[in-house]
């Protein structure tokens, strides 16, 4: 190792999903279900937004909070999702895991805990322990369930904070509402941090959307633009809860990412009036594909939300099982990049029909070898 590197940067490695696409990089026409971002590019309306921005000057720094019309707009959203918290305030954050950053750097301490379930967002444990945290992941398998008693038995004197992340990424699992109260609950009686990723809030296919934020007024809400406009390259995203614990992230963010991109966040203005009802429904359509497509050879947990579907491999190692798929052209990403155990791998329905077909045409094959 070179001797200025430190040891927090060589404390984690690199994402394991570059070593599927370094893998995948000498295939011709692969079917690519591997992508965490939707299929469907930005609306035509938000680029316009964003194009006058920059022709119109709008260009130098915002201010760290976030432009005065999105704010504005977030604020009033906000304040009618949640009409009885006296003291949530809003702040637009250079992207959700901007957002998750400040989060973690604003109240963890070295040797704070924090509860997440496993499988998790690979950004997850590599966060807290930039911070110089204890990841404390808790088991959620076969069925991926936010289950109350598994985070209480968890919490230890040196719990900070339960991260939750529902629809989640990899399993596209939502967390049942009675779950998330408890969890909410459990959160204020103990004076645990209560973050809630919600980047998924708007891939929601069989149910209303629900927050642990309705149960559990202190709840800390990271959201954005990146997945429901397909903004992932924009890094706008936003952050409500408690005034001090925002002013405090806001502190942070001025001296790090400085704020988002100033002409993406008058996009986002525009992204708010835009209707996503017709994605919604192609999405929940290619979810129905692609379950129905596996399940009488895969054991698939029907998920609930987001645009993934993370089956169990029909071999030992699901790490060898996507080695095998990506030989034959199909680019699908191992378990166990989010997960302690290597069982499962995640697929991405974000993707024509057109490959949708050929992915569970080749995936049945494999089932059957």
């Amino acid at each position: 190792m070179h001797p200025w590197i430190s040891d927090r940067a060589d404390s984690f490695d690199s994402s394991g999903i570059r070593r599927v696409f370094d893998l995948a990089a000498n295939l011709k026409d692969p079917i690519n279900l591997s992508i965490g971002q939707p299929d469907f590019d930005v609306p035509g309306e938000v680029k316009q937004a964003a194009i006058e921005a920059i022709e119109s000057g709008k260009n130098a720094y915002s201010p760290t909070q976030g432009i005065g019309p999105l704010r504005e707009r977030l604020q009033q959203q906000v304040g009618e999702q949640y009409p009885n918290h006296g003291d949530r305030d809003v702040f637009v954050s250079s992207g959700t895991s901007g957002g998750l950053m400040l989060s973690m750097l604003s109240m963890i301490n070295p040797g704070d805990e924090v509860i997440y379930l496993d499988p998790f967002f690979v950004m997850y444990p590599a966060l807290v322990q930039m911070c110089g945290g204890v990841p404390v992941p808790v088991d959620s398998y076969p069925d991926f369930r936010l289950d109350p008693a598994k985070i209480e038995a968890a919490i230890t004197p040196q719990t900070k904070m339960i991260l939750l992340n529902s629809p989640a990424n990899p399993t596209g699992v939502t967390a049942a509402a009675d779950d998330l109260k408890q969890v909410a609950e459990l959160a204020a009686e103990k004076n645990i941090a209560l973050v809630s990723d919600e980047i998924y809030s708007n891939f929601h296919y069989d149910d209303e959307f629900v927050s642990p934020a309705t149960y559990n007024d202190q709840t800390i809400v990271i959201d954005g633009f990146s997945k429901s406009h397909a903004m992932t390259g924009w890094r706008v995203g936003y952050v409500h809860g408690p005034s001090e614990v925002m002013s405090a992230m806001l502190k942070l963010q001025q001296y790090s990412f400085v704020c988002a991109p100033q002409p993406a966040q008058w996009g986002a203005i525009r992204a708010m009036e835009v209707s996503l009802d017709g994605y919604l429904e192609d999405y929940r359509r290619k979810r129905d594909l692609l379950v129905t497509g596996l399940s009488d050879c895969y054991d698939v947990v029907k998920p609930g939300g987001a645009f993934y579907v993370f089956p169990k491999a029909p071999a030992a190692s699901g790490a060898a099982f996507v080695e095998d798929a990506i030989s034959r052209g199909l680019l699908i990403i191992p378990g166990n990049i989010f997960s302690h155990r290597d069982s499962h791998f995640r697929i991405s329905f974000a993707a024509p029909d057109e490959t949708l077909h050929r992915g569970i045409e080749l995936l049945r094959e494999l089932a059957k070898k």
